[in-house]
């Protein structure tokens, strides 16, 4: 598990040099990750993730209307790539993203004003 986590991290790093990484934490306890890379006219969002017991508490739809509200204050767009299946994509819609491109295994969601 540590071999795939250093390979995942390694290429997020290498593809997004300006990224943060971040931890979510609640009540001072880690429940998941937020990578967030800043590019011109797109905040896009790399990876969020959260444990099993954190979802469904409304932590990734507030970290996302944060992102939301940046993007609208600052002209952007947010940008997120999520796999066909994922429930995630629900509340991406539910946020007004939509499909920007279909990739196969993948979609482009993206936010814009």
């Amino acid at each position: 598990m540590r071999m795939q986590f250093d390979a995942q991290d390694t290429e997020y790093r290498r593809h997004n040099p300006r990224g943060r990484f971040d931890v979510i934490e609640v009540d001072g306890r880690p429940v998941g990750r937020l990578i967030v890379d800043r590019r011109p006219g797109d905040i896009r969002v790399v990876d969020i993730s959260l444990l099993p017991e954190a979802r469904g508490a409304g932590i990734g739809g507030r970290l996302l209307s944060d992102l939301v509200e940046e993007a609208r204050v600052s002209g952007c767009i947010v940008s997120i790539h999520v796999e066909v299946h994922n429930r995630a994509a629900r509340l991406y819609s539910r946020l007004g993203f939509v499909v920007a491109a279909d990739l196969g295994v993948y979609r482009r969601m993206e936010w814009s004003a």
